[in-house]
């Protein structure tokens, strides 16, 4: 079976084609970016309208298929911002009814995670999935997603884009926050762990009043944000790993992609006597082929054609 994903939660817009057996065999995107304004729902919207056809012309000449080979369409249904969420349905929409293809939704979160596990070929980890609206630890049992604990306000990586543009690093601004910290020293900010769960809005509030005084360096505040924020959520894996008993780790969602948080949680792994896994840098962030995958694991599922912009991983 050639299963088609499109994807459009948040600032990106891709197309997936993955077969029944888990091959990726296109997954192509485009992404909007913003040098100083940030997300705005309306412009991404318009962007994924924009370039909805171009990427699924390139998804399917990459692939080397037409239409006539592709058996089912999914679609990311949520959690996300309502415009570009709404339009990523009637494209597919648009393009299941056009070709006669089962259309079928599926949770963002889910396809994260699903795509991380087949990837790496694993049994049953426990998984921590940080993206920009996301921070949440996750496991699986009697075949439903639990939440064990998750960020009390803002989502890390959003927390990071927030700084970000107030350095005029523009959005997206992880991967230029990452590249500054190789260039810091640490200064003391808020730890906050309740329990299994963490808050993110502290350290913001503190790191934009150290800048705002001009006595710290962008480097330091990028080094210490990583180094605390981290720091937390490593805390509360082990944690988690220590309760549950589980030996594996899989980390997934667009925050995946920092070097230093793959770092920090291997060695909190090795220690412990586990396993650390991460995906590629290209099934890391918001890509049609999680959704594509997700979507084959669902198709006989019965589920409302339309979208929910609050759908949270343990509703499904």
């Amino acid at each position: 079976m050639i299963i088609l994903g499109v994807e459009a939660t948040a600032h990106t817009f891709g197309v997936g084609i993955v077969t029944s057996e888990g091959k990726v065999l296109s997954n192509v995107k485009d992404s909007y970016s913003s040098p100083d304004k940030g997300m705005i729902p309306d412009e991404i919207a318009k962007h994924h309208k924009d370039v909805a056809e171009e990427i699924l012309s390139k998804a399917l000449k990459e692939a080397g298929l037409t239409w006539k080979n592709v058996d089912l369409i999914a679609y990311s249904a949520g959690p996300g911002l309502d415009p570009a969420l709404w339009e990523g349905y009637h494209k597919a929409k648009g393009w299941a009814e056009k070709q006669g293809k089962k259309l079928v939704p599926v949770n963002h979160c889910c396809a994260h995670l699903s795509i991380g596990k087949i990837w790496n070929k694993l049994e049953d980890p426990i998984y921590l999935y940080v993206s920009g609206v996301n921070t949440q630890l996750i496991f699986s049992e009697a075949g439903k997603y639990h939440v064990m604990g998750e960020t009390l306000d803002i989502g890390l990586g959003n927390m990071l884009d927030k700084f970000g543009r107030v350095l005029g690093l523009g959005f997206p601004a992880g991967a230029k926050m990452e590249e500054m910290a190789n260039f810091g020293n640490y200064v003391e900010l808020p730890y906050v762990v309740k329990g299994m769960d963490v808050s993110f809005s502290g350290i913001l509030t503190r790191v934009q009043q150290l800048y705002e005084r001009g006595q710290t360096s962008k480097e330091d505040l990028c080094f210490s944000i990583q180094e605390t924020c981290f720091a937390m959520l490593a805390e509360v894996i082990e944690r988690a790993m220590a309760h549950t008993g589980k030996k594996e780790l899989l980390l997934v969602g667009g925050v995946g992609a920092n070097k230093r948080l793959c770092e920090m949680l291997d060695i909190m792994c090795q220690e412990r006597g586990a396993k650390f896994f991460k995906v590629p840098l290209d099934l890391a962030g918001d890509q049609g082929a999680m959704i594509a995958w997700e979507g084959f694991l669902r198709k006989d599922e019965e589920k409302e054609m339309t979208v929910n912009p609050h759908w949270r991983v343990d509703e499904v």
